[in-house]
């Protein structure tokens, strides 16, 4: 594969100025390619440019990479949607896909470094909110939402938010026309988990014309119709796990789904469900779910702003949400997600929105690296193309009037010496 081939495909994709495409080209190589470590080093090591080149290129410039991943993600999502499908037989066709995830550090020092509560204990650490589009089979990240401590943002002028008042924020501004042309709203849904059940993204979402799946936490409010109809809206609510254990008259059903890996295997779930209305939203499906043959208490409660929406539909869409996690592990284990080092948190922002183009890049098509296999098998193919760069360029002189004698000449100058 010729260098200069893949050299400019890639920066066919990417919007940025002129006099920093060199530094930015590289910076993506070294994160397309395999190594141990994405590190400032490597990306200097393969270059044959400064350290200093990439930190200045990070630190001042995170504006621009995230306008390039913007920019980078609707083009790829035009691409993809001009027939939008329908997945699975659901009757949606957009999904738009929120979780988040840290990004550990090691000591405080740094900038918008906090400690939270993530998992079992207290994690140091940058927390990043993502926003994935999955449409055709296809993932695109969009822009993640960083979280600004309080600290931080007094010392930079910002206002402070919660993380779920920036996605309330995102959502209302995220214009889905830019990536995935004409649609209809109510093909749309959004999957969380419990950590995102929250009315004020339940109701932007239902404000928005489109539907949610999420899960709903055990204390979460909902009355039933009847109840509804006879108590005040400020008292009478269940937590959702109550709910579902004072109404026992609820039959279990079972539903069997397929996996999405190669085997295709099919699971079985013992469901109950009932058109409740949720505290601070409205009427929505909730559904009590767990597994029928290995009932050990992990139990899952689900709601669904689509009422039209089946239990197989229900369980089938939520399962999708799984989708988000696998991105994590993949830019964390081959893409450098958590190996920046810099005390800055801008470059810490412009490191992020890179690591999301190499994602889209090596899922592009482009040549040299091609669309089959794995992110680590095409890695691999990333390494060897920046190889053939000396190659190129003897090609390329020797193209020029006059190339192949000047080549001969300094073929006998050095072999004189």
């Amino acid at each position: 594969m010729r260098f200069h081939k893949f050299r400019d495909a890639v920066l066919n994709k990417i919007s940025m100025k002129f006099r920093l495409r060199i530094v930015c080209l590289w910076y993506l190589i070294s994160l397309m390619a395999e190594t141990r470590k994405h590190s400032l080093t490597f990306a200097s090591e393969l270059s044959g440019t400064e350290k200093s080149a990439f930190s200045k290129f990070l630190k001042n410039n995170k504006d621009v990479a995230k306008y390039s991943l913007e920019s980078l993600s609707k083009k790829q999502a035009k691409i993809y949607s001009k027939v939008l499908e329908k997945t699975k037989s659901l009757p949606w066709r957009v999904f738009i896909l929120i979780d988040s995830t840290m990004q550990n550090r090691s000591s405080l020092k740094s900038e918008n470094v906090q400690k939270f509560n993530h998992g079992k204990g207290f994690v140091i650490g940058h927390r990043w909110t993502n926003i994935l589009l999955f449409f055709n089979g296809i993932i695109i990240p969009l822009p993640p939402i960083p979280f600004y401590t309080k600290k931080y943002c007094r010392e930079n002028g910002l206002t402070y938010m919660t993380e779920h008042d920036r996605v309330v924020g995102y959502l209302n501004d995220l214009n889905l026309y830019e990536y995935v042309g004409f649609h209809k709203d109510n093909e749309v849904v959004v999957l969380t988990d419990s950590g995102y059940d929250n009315k004020k993204i339940q109701n932007t979402v239902l404000n928005r014309g489109w539907h949610f799946v999420t899960a709903l936490k055990i204390c979460r409010g909902v009355k039933s119709e009847a109840r509804y109809a006879k108590t005040p809206k400020s008292s009478g609510w269940d937590g959702v796990g109550l709910f579902f254990k004072k109404y026992r008259k609820l039959a279990w059903q079972t539903v069997r789904i397929l996996t999405d890996g190669p085997k295709r295997k099919r699971k079985e779930f013992r469901v109950r469900h009932a058109e409740v209305f949720l505290k601070g939203v409205g009427k929505i499906r909730a559904v009590c779910s767990e597994f029928k043959r290995k009932r050990d208490g992990r139990r899952k409660y689900l709601a669904c702003g689509d009422l039209k929406a089946t239990l197989c539909q229900i369980l089938t869409a939520y399962r999708l949400r799984w989708k988000i996690e696998i991105f994590h592990k993949h830019v964390k284990m081959h893409l450098g997600f958590g190996d920046i080092s810099a005390k800055h948190f801008s470059s810490v922002e412009s490191h992020v929105s890179l690591i999301y183009c190499a994602y889209i890049l090596l899922n592009a098509g482009l040549p040299g690296i091609g669309t089959d296999g794995t992110i680590p098998e095409k890695q691999r193919r990333v390494v060897k193309i920046p190889e053939n760069k000396k190659t190129a360029n003897i090609i390329h002189e020797l193209t020029k009037i006059g190339g192949p004698d000047r080549y001969k000449n300094e073929l006998k100058s050095v072999l004189a010496a």
